[in-house]
């Protein structure tokens, strides 16, 4: 079996949490199943869920470099220096991060408002790029981003290999065919 859900901002990769925060319980009803790699709680979008510790380890063992794509919205105006940098692969402080795809892009026509909304301040515009990735290191786009000098501000993983988000919004569930 495997799961599509459009994780929410602030919502735990997990299925309980001893401080009472938001979890995968809210919105996934079905037993057995677990997250097949993870969100941060501030990050959104894609996370799959299976049944099958054999396709989890499919979906998330860096060794078969799935391909998982982000939007990120950037605090500043990503320049063409920083996005070649972003594709020759940057150095963060666990290492060389291999080359990433990466594109400047416009905000999505189809994207939901963020709760709560992402900081504006009047003085320093934002700007979004689609990020893919073929590793998967803790707050890697995060760190990534930082790294040429655009934090993000707003991150959503739109894509893991074949699997992509396809309308889904926040909080809601599609059962998938398995690879």
């Amino acid at each position: 079996m495997l799961i599509a859900l459009n994780k929410p901002y602030g919502v735990l990769c997990q299925f309980t949490d001893p401080e009472g925060r938001r979890t995968l319980a809210e919105f996934v009803r079905q037993k057995d199943v677990y997250a097949a790699g993870r969100l941060d709680h501030d990050s959104e979008g894609l996370l799959l869920l299976t049944d099958d510790g054999r396709l989890a380890h499919q979906l998330t063992d860096p060794r078969h470099k799935q391909a998982k794509t982000y939007l990120a919205q950037v605090d500043g105006e990503i320049d063409e220096a920083a996005l070649q940098a972003l594709r020759r692969g940057v150095q963060l402080n666990d290492g060389p991060t291999l080359p990433a795809e990466a594109v400047r892009t416009a905000e999505p026509d189809w994207l939901w408002p963020r709760d709560p909304p992402v900081r504006f301040r009047k003085s320093i515009p934002t700007s979004w790029l689609s990020l893919t990735l073929r590793e998967g290191r803790n707050r890697q786009v995060r760190r990534m981003t930082a790294a040429v000098g655009f934090p993000t501000l707003r991150l959503i993983r739109v894509r893991i290999g074949e699997y992509a988000l396809d309308g889904l919004a926040p909080g809601e569930t599609r059962h998938l065919p398995s690879l």
